[in-house]
């Protein structure tokens, strides 16, 4: 099963592909790390969004989108941005899209702890919560 986590932080999305055959993790490479987004009250601009991100998962055959789950109000709410680029994400109807929360991930990753250390993985350091998210939802 092929997996793309995302980390939607203020103005973009940050990706990071995971596949799992067999029992085995896999990162396999991707064209996108991020995709920022210029000007969230353009219509133009949400729908080339929701356009690369429909190619992306359609090339790379993507068969679930997990999304890290954002507070909706405190300190650390996610920005108004966030929440649009979300909602274009849920309306692609060629790929499943889940949310899934920050508590799940942390509580997934002490239960079944990631194989190798991340930066090994060769993934970025911005990468690193899409990739947590990523494996959070596969390691179930």
């Amino acid at each position: 099963m092929r997996i793309c986590g995302i980390e939607l932080k203020d103005s973009e999305a940050i990706v990071c592909l995971l596949n799992k055959n067999d029992g085995l993790f896999d990162l396999p490479d991707c064209r996108l790390r991020r995709l920022p987004i210029k000007d969230a009250d353009q219509t133009s601009e949400l729908k080339y969004f929701q356009q690369t991100m429909a190619k992306l998962f359609e090339d790379y055959k993507v068969d679930k989108v997990i999304i890290r789950e954002r507070l909706k109000k405190g300190k650390y709410a996610g920005s108004s941005v966030s929440f649009k680029l979300e909602a274009v994400l849920q309306l692609i109807d060629t790929v499943e899209v889940e949310l899934i929360s920050h508590n799940t991930t942390k509580e997934t990753i002490k239960r079944i702890p990631v194989p190798i250390p991340f930066d090994e993985t060769g993934l970025k350091r911005f990468q690193e919560l899409a990739f947590a998210t990523a494996y959070a939802a596969l390691a179930e």
